[in-house]
């Protein structure tokens, strides 16, 4: 989806202040040396009490004041989430709406797992190219990986979960200036492949209540999966999956032509090993610029990965600050299993 500048976004995120420090989870037996070696990560925020769509909205008015856009001007509010939100049977996207003063937007739960910040900005784009409504659209995630549902530090292979609200609004460049601050998204792409989805299913049975079968086990789905598929060749195809999401996306940009270089690609939150093993060598096919991995000391943010990174660009005070009139990637995935990479630059 190329944009041709046409469109601008405001990211912001909120993380609790409490934090896990990986080092307890090692002396308390939760992780492993060669777990924590493998991920490289210090610690995971942790939200003692605030449930994940307040997280949300905690994110959603810093994007919004950053933006200077009042509440009740966002035309829809696009909600994304991995995993539980408070409550069985409700809309989180209508609390988030209504918790920020958004009364007159039409909220939407987006539901693409780790990818689904990634889901919403498009959908946010795809409204504001329709031209019906040039209103600001409103993106959040949120996620509270708390136990006895989930465990943050054992409830899956390679990723470590830390909790987090992110938000970005979205609007349209047109002939009105381009908030201070923001960033002009220049091209977004999508691929799938549906066939990967048994990699997070039971291969049981289906359940018919939410936690029927106890707490999450992704360990034990991806090792159903990967006993049946091989590991190689599923590790290869999220590499080959990753270099061709970046090479369109790059493309329909004009990254490397007319003078356009990236300074960066920032990549989801997965940590040391993964960068090394899939995302770097994935990157490295496309493009030498430098890659990234802000994890440290956030851990995998569930779906608010994208919107933490583009976040990150222009945060005046932190070391991925994108200067003016550059340029960076971002990459985002999630289970399914579905890619995406937004390419944007600070004007």
């Amino acid at each position: 989806m190329r944009t041709g500048g046409r469109i601008w976004l405001s990211a912001a995120d909120w993380l609790p202040a409490a934090a896990e420090k990986t080092a307890d989870a090692l002396a308390g037996g939760r992780v492993t040396i060669d777990e924590a070696e493998a991920m490289g990560y210090e610690q995971l925020p942790v939200s003692e009490e605030e449930p994940a769509p307040v997280l949300a909205v905690r994110a959603a008015r810093r994007a919004l004041s950053g933006a200077a856009v009042r509440p009740r001007d966002v035309g829809a509010v696009l909600h994304a989430w991995t995993y539980y939100q408070g409550h069985d049977f409700w809309s989180p996207a209508h609390y988030v709406a209504a918790a920020v003063g958004a009364h007159g937007a039409v909220p939407l739960g987006v539901q693409q797992m780790c990818n689904g910040a990634a889901a919403a900005l498009q959908a946010a784009v795809h409204r504001l190219a329709a031209g019906d409504d040039a209103a600001p659209v409103l993106v959040t995630t949120g996620d509270r990986f708390a136990r006895p549902g989930f465990d943050r530090w054992s409830g899956d292979y390679g990723v470590w979960y830390g909790d987090g609200g992110t938000a970005a609004v979205v609007g349209p460049a047109g002939p009105a200036a381009v908030p201070r601050g923001a960033l002009v998204l220049d091209a977004l792409r999508t691929r799938a492949v549906p066939a990967l989805e048994a990699a997070h299913r039971d291969p049981g049975a289906f359940h018919p209540a939410p936690h029927s079968a106890g707490a999450v086990d992704v360990r034990r789905t991806k090792k159903a999966f990967l006993a049946s598929h091989g590991k190689a060749g599923f590790l290869d195809r999220l590499r080959q999956e990753t270099s061709a999401v970046l090479e369109a996306t790059l493309r329909e940009a004009g990254i490397g032509h007319n003078g356009r270089e990236l300074s960066t690609v920032l990549l989801p939150r997965l940590g040391r090993a993964t960068a090394r093993d899939v995302y770097g060598p994935a990157v490295a096919r496309v493009t030498d610029a430098p890659v990234a991995d802000l994890g440290d000391r956030t851990g995998h943010l569930g779906a608010g990965d994208l919107l933490s990174n583009l976040a990150a660009l222009t945060d005046d005070s932190g070391p991925y600050r994108l200067g003016r009139g550059r340029y960076a990637a971002v990459l985002s995935a999630g289970a399914g299993f579905t890619w995406s990479a937004v390419v944007v630059h600070r004007p």
